[in-house]
């Protein structure tokens, strides 16, 4: 019998409205987690992400870090000659380990920040310098100009495609989202052997009851200590979800998609006042990432940014103006706002990898 693969088939949607984004750290039997929050048995469950895998329809399974506790981080505008567009963005894309979402974005209107066409988050290990990777990058594509925007503070993380189609405009949770800090955390030798091994996507085989089993081999612990420092990990709060990611960019083999939109929303609200914004903002269920973030004069002096995803756009901008609406009733005023709609676009895991830095910029300076 055939297994369904489409992420709309009515059992894959109850386990990937879990799966997604709903297992939160480290858990020593993620899929059996997946299990009892969905309502859907062990074994259906692991032979079905399975076969989403194998057929792209979940593009990784993984365990995600807060990287923004691992490396220094930031969010890159870059203004790139038209005729080096895409140039530049499959040799972030493709060649790159520290570029991880790549974009190519346009306006509705033209505004001052329009010209910055391609985005892309970058991160750098421990130590090493946000600003020179993006000058060496600059000089390999070709681009005019840079504007890095790291965070500070980040009020939310998550995906939840499946979960987030049927949502309201203005719908979300009782409680302002609270900030987290982007203090970078110190680990040690074995914190980081074991890190390194978790945070790799599963393979096929590994979509199992055990999933950790060869990477605490890999690792050269024994499970149990395997576990235990993810567990310390996850105290120290560098672990994120355990999740599912869908392949909401392109079309599955039949042509159907997750999504069709993807808005970067920017809004410019008054000094001192970014952070009950990105609260806020956070608070909205149909955010999938929402941040402080200072995007200076070429963007408005933007500083709260957020991410939604909807396959009409007449619908995210409904959720936008229910946004806009809130803030303005919560007496927060916004001097400027817009939209950066997301068009081509590749997202990939970046590398925190101190020893595959040197490589990188060993090959290319």
């Amino acid at each position: 019998m055939t297994i369904p693969i489409e992420h709309d088939d009515a059992i894959n949607a109850q386990i990937l409205s879990v799966s997604e984004d709903l297992v939160e750290g480290f858990q020593r039997q993620p899929f059996h987690i997946i299990a009892e929050q969905s309502g859907v048995e062990l074994p259906v469950v692991i032979e079905r992400i399975r076969a989403m895998v194998e057929a792209g329809v979940i593009r990784r399974v993984r365990q995600t870090l807060l990287s923004t506790k691992l490396a220094h981080g930031a969010l890159v505008a870059w203004k790139v000659p038209e005729e080096k567009l895409n140039d530049a963005f499959d040799f972030m894309a493709k060649e790159d380990p520290f570029s991880g979402h790549v974009v190519i974005r346009s306006t509705d209107t033209e505004v001052s920040g329009s010209g910055y066409r391609l985005w892309t988050t970058l991160k750098v290990p421990q130590g090493e310098s946000l600003d020179e990777h993006a000058t060496l990058l600059k000089s390999i594509v070709g681009a005019e100009e840079y504007i890095l925007m790291p965070a500070n503070g980040v009020f939310k993380l998550g995906v939840g495609h499946v979960r987030r189609k049927s949502l309201e405009p203005g719908a979300k949770v009782d409680a302002i989202a609270e900030m987290m800090t982007t203090t970078v955390v110190e680990l040690t030798d074995e914190e980081w052997n074991v890190l390194l091994n978790l945070k790799e996507e599963l393979s096929p085989e590994e979509v199992c009851e055990t999933p950790w089993k060869a990477r605490a081999a890999a690792a050269g612990v024994t499970d149990e200590r395997f576990f235990e420092v993810c567990e310390t990990l996850d105290k120290k709060r560098v672990i994120g979800r355990f999740s599912t990611f869908l392949e909401h960019v392109k079309p599955s083999d039949t042509g159907k998609r997750v999504t069709r939109f993807n808005g970067l929303f920017h809004w410019a609200v008054p000094k001192g006042m970014e952070k009950q914004a990105g609260g806020e903002v956070g608070r909205h269920h149909c955010m999938t990432h929402a941040y402080w973030r200072e995007g200076g004069p070429q963007f408005g002096n933007v500083n709260v940014m957020g991410v939604v995803h909807g396959t009409e756009k007449d619908r995210v901008m409904e959720h936008k103006a229910a946004i806009d609406k809130h803030l303005e009733e919560c007496g927060i005023p916004v001097s400027y706002t817009n939209v950066f709609w997301g068009g081509r676009s590749e997202i990939v895991p970046s590398e925190i990898s101190p020893v595959v830095y040197a490589e990188f910029h060993a090959k290319y300076r």
